[in-house]
């Protein structure tokens, strides 16, 4: 009988540690790595030949909203066609539990807007049999799953849950009974496995908080005290496990920082500070974040920031664009329904305050955006030019001619803005700095906008095959070894004996993002954008094959990994 169940064998062990890459060999059998050497064909059941590739540890993306998706979407793709074996559910606070019935709808409408989730699909697409958290977990275990999921506590339901919807909307400031009550519902939750909290707490120096909810009101955990912080910070901290995602900015970024330093010294558990970009003409904001997180490694406090990594900037319409709302002008524009939407983008008295405020965080300056798709016959002449240029053609200022472009065909007119990050300008600054991660896929949010999941690939590709910024060793522990570390799984992340067996076998020389695609394929006849790999042969999730040729073998071998164990 043979020793192994599956033998991979004649590729370029790369083990997630940072370790020197080695030519081995590896054994599986029950799911795990059983042995790393020399292993003959003839000793395992079936061999997988990574002649010419790099064998590996599957990819950890620890920043997720596969919430919902992962209840239709067993491989919670794009993620799982990057080479990802496990992913963290439950960012931003926002989510799904512990959620009353009643308030279901209310949930879904939100995630329409701070993550564009349709809200049909979300409504066919989950079972919703679940009340607590808790029992969240257990629908996921049930769920078939070709990647692991850990999933966070999101703050939001929690504080829904405690305080009410009115008042958690109006930033009450808890009790000392309610925050008891907040504690105990933390317990509980992570009693039930889950690996931590997040948040958003997005306020600009005037107090505007700078994400909306579908009505126009803050979210939730914008308007949180610095006193609810703490006490689940120390909450987490006396639990043991667990870390705490934020997506943290308090007026200035001083602020942030001092306060983001206070929960990991309360609480002795890691912070994972979302998200650090460039910004291609002012690159002394990253080089703030990058300095800052440095002194927080030197200083021995756990603070991991997440950089993006990506060059997939926004496709987006006006039917359901969202990523403006840090401008309250743009914010209370494109609120509504469709028809007020519509109104407002026409209103000649609200574009002076269109024009004077324009947003410049999520994407370059509206000038440099492009007029991608274009309805009506008049306006063909338009497509592919810049708004600028477009503005220049009608004798308009460039925000009059977007907008007007967008009213005449009913906001129906597709743009492109880049990342501000300039291409991959100072990316090598972030990479450098040993406590960043790379990301941020958001996975399962802004589907019909853009494709970030195809980050891990990118990496590999501008970073190891193109300019040499990282070896294989460094890039590997930063994709698999590091995250799963700042997640708290136990065991993953790593190629050991013992390890479960999470692997990627993949061609670096002919690895490739194939081009967008535009498909329906989510409940209630939704679609969305994709780019799919070219290049991963094989991937393993707990020892099975989920993934051969870049193609799913629907399988589902994927697991709850509560408490990082599973």
């Amino acid at each position: 009988m043979p020793e192994y169940e599956i033998a991979i064998r004649n590729g370029i062990l790369v083990d997630g540690t940072g370790a020197p890459r080695l030519r081995a060999d590896l054994g599986i059998s029950a799911g795990r790595v059983a042995a790393i050497g020399r292993i003959r064909a003839s000793d395992a059941a079936r061999e997988i030949d990574a002649s010419g590739c790099v064998v590996a540890p599957g990819f950890v993306d620890l920043h997720t909203h596969y919430d919902a998706q992962i209840f239709w979407d067993p491989y919670c793709s794009m993620s799982g066609w990057h080479g990802v074996t496990s992913i963290v559910t439950g960012n931003c606070g926002f989510g799904f539990a512990p959620l009353a019935p009643e308030l279901r709808d209310l949930a879904m409408r939100s995630m329409t807007r701070v993550e564009a989730i349709p809200f049909e699909t979300m409504q066919v697409g989950m079972p919703w049999d679940w009340e607590t958290f808790p029992e969240f977990l257990d629908s996921l275990e049930r769920t078939p799953k070709a990647v692991n999921v850990q999933a966070l506590a999101p703050l939001t339901p929690l504080m829904i849950e405690v305080l009410g919807l009115e008042r958690a909307k109006a930033g009450d400031l808890p009790s000392a009974d309610e925050h008891r009550r907040l504690r105990a519902l933390l317990g509980e939750a992570l009693a039930a496995g889950a690996g931590g909290w997040s948040a958003q707490h997005l306020t600009a120096e005037s107090g505007v908080a700078v994400q909306k909810d579908f009505d126009g009101t803050p979210m939730v955990t914008d308007v949180m005290h610095d006193e609810t912080f703490l006490e689940l910070a120390e909450a987490l901290g006396e639990s043991g496990q667990g870390l705490m995602q934020v997506t943290f900015v308090k007026g200035s970024w001083q602020q942030s920082f001092r306060m983001m330093e206070k929960m990991a010294d309360m609480s002795g558990r890691p912070v994972l500070h979302n998200v650090i970009l460039v910004y291609g003409e002012d690159p002394g904001w990253h080089r703030e974040h990058v300095e800052w997180i440095r002194a927080c490694r030197e200083q021995g406090f756990p603070i991991y920031g997440q950089c993006v990594t990506n060059c997939s900037g926004f496709w987006y319409q006006f039917t359901d664009w969202n990523l403006f709302d840090e401008v309250p002008e743009w914010a209370a524009a494109t609120t509504g329904t469709h028809e007020e939407k519509l109104a407002k983008l026409a209103d000649p008295a609200r574009r002076p305050g269109l024009r004077e405020n324009q947003p410049h965080t999520v994407t370059v300056a509206i000038p440099r955006h492009v007029i991608n798709r274009t309805q009506r016959p008049e306006n063909a002449r338009f497509q592919g030019k810049t708004v600028a240029e477009a503005a220049e053609m009608l004798g308009v200022h460039p925000v009059d001619a977007m907008l007007d472009i967008a009213v005449s065909e009913n906001l129906e007119t597709e743009f492109y803005g880049a990342l501000p990050n300039d291409g991959y300008a100072y990316l090598d600054e972030l990479l450098a700095e040993p406590s960043m991660l790379p990301g941020v896929s958001d996975g399962g949010a802004h589907m019909k906008f853009t494709t970030p999941g195809r980050y891990t690939t990118e990496l590999l590709i501008s970073s190891v095959r193109e300019r040499d910024w990282l070896t294989l060793e460094q890039a590997h522990w930063r994709l698999s070894g590091l995250p799963a570390h700042c997640a708290g799984f136990r065991d993953r992340g790593t190629l050991r004996v013992g390890a479960p067996a999470d692997v990627v076998v993949y061609d670096l020389e002919n690895l490739e993002i194939l081009p967008m695609e535009r498909v329906t394929d989510l409940p209630a006849g939704e679609w969305r954008r994709v780019q799919r790999a070219r290049g991963y042969r094989h991937v393993l999730v707990n020892g099975e094959p989920t993934i051969a040729d870049d193609r799913e073998l629907k399988t589902s071998p994927g697991r709850l990994l509560r408490h990082g164990l599973g």
